[in-house]
């Protein structure tokens, strides 16, 4: 048995690269299966969750033909901040981590992202944004999450086609995209399936951006839930991180988002454009309308909807895609 070494999508803009991931302990437990149904679903979706980190061990990025070393934090992550010099790629990058365990060298591959200079930047929540997820019933939320593969997962109509004309919007060059990022309450265990389930949708490719890993099955039960302080903190260091761009954010009312929109908009008043929330119950929430109403007079365009054709409706009109 060797270590197991996770990488994840990084981002860069003109000065710095940021990639990270997680080495995780030898184990016999198979890799999660994408395919597995019911029963064996829910194994693989608990067994995510009973992983072990590995804390303190040699992890080495390969970035311009040097190699630059770090060590795993406590709880087996990783995260390399490096200065970038005379770099004129752009777009999706390569990039090669590797891990030594009884003298072989384990390596993995990932990409991370490098704009394209531009005007936009799309920040998403997942869970009930996009995923239905049924955050308002956990009991609910559980049994989908445990007895529903991820091809048996269900995206909100008329998502795709308004998060592909976002990422393409204000792009007239052929392949040049939007910076996409998709930050959620969801932990690390569940990276491979969001991405898998985005790639099946055709949704856009982008950074995620999750909680810390969980590593007990006490935790599983409380997964994307608890505080939101960890949403506001990655989403306030993407509007530092690339700080030229306006930004769509966008998420529902289940939980935070509207407030934790809101509080960003007051922070970076030049800098959020438009804000759009999925209403997810029957009927549209008094406090979340107040919110929006209190958003409109920070010059934020704003978008209560309760279906995607809506928001895209919205987002034509006020010119942000064609």
């Amino acid at each position: 048995m060797k270590p197991i070494l996770k990488l994840y999508r990084g981002y860069a803009n003109e000065q710095e690269l940021i990639v990270m991931g997680h080495v995780f302990k030898p184990t016999k437990t198979k890799d999660y299966d994408f395919l597995e149904k019911n029963f064996k679903n829910a194994t693989s979706i608990i067994s995510l969750f009973r992983i072990k980190t590995q804390a303190n061990a040699d992890v080495y990025l390969t970035h311009n033909g040097t190699k630059i070393h770090t060590k795993t934090l406590v709880d087996g992550y990783f995260k390399f901040c490096i200065p970038l010099d005379h770099h004129n790629n752009y777009g999706w990058i390569d990039y090669e981590v590797s891990i030594i365990y009884n003298n072989n060298t384990i390596s993995t591959k990932e990409s991370y992202i490098r704009p394209h200079k531009g005007d936009l930047g799309i920040i998403s929540d997942i869970d009930d944004t996009f995923l239905v997820s049924y955050t308002l019933n956990p009991l609910k939320k559980l049994y989908y999450l445990l007895f529903k593969n991820v091809e048996g997962r269900k995206v909100f109509e008329d998502v795709v086609p308004h998060f592909q004309a976002l990422s393409a919007a204000g792009r007239s060059e052929n392949g040049e995209l939007n910076a996409f990022f998709y930050v959620s309450s969801s932990e690390w265990n569940l990276y491979r399936f969001l991405v898998k389930f985005t790639e099946i949708h055709q949704l856009p490719k982008a950074v995620l951006l999750l909680k810390d890993i969980k590593t007990s099955l006490t935790n599983f039960f409380w997964t994307g839930r608890g505080g939101h302080n960890h949403k506001f903190d990655k989403i306030k260091h993407i509007l530092e991180f690339y700080p030229n761009l306006k930004y769509v954010l966008i998420g529902d009312d289940s939980q935070h988002d509207p407030y934790l929109y809101e509080a960003i908009s007051k922070i970076f008043p030049l800098t959020v454009k438009a804000i759009y929330i999925r209403q997810t119950g029957h009927h549209k929430k008094e406090k979340v309308i107040k919110v929006m109403k209190n958003l409109e007079t920070m010059d934020v365009t704003v978008c209560y909807f309760k279906n995607s054709a809506e928001a895209i409706a919205h987002s034509k009109k006020m010119g942000l895609i064609a």
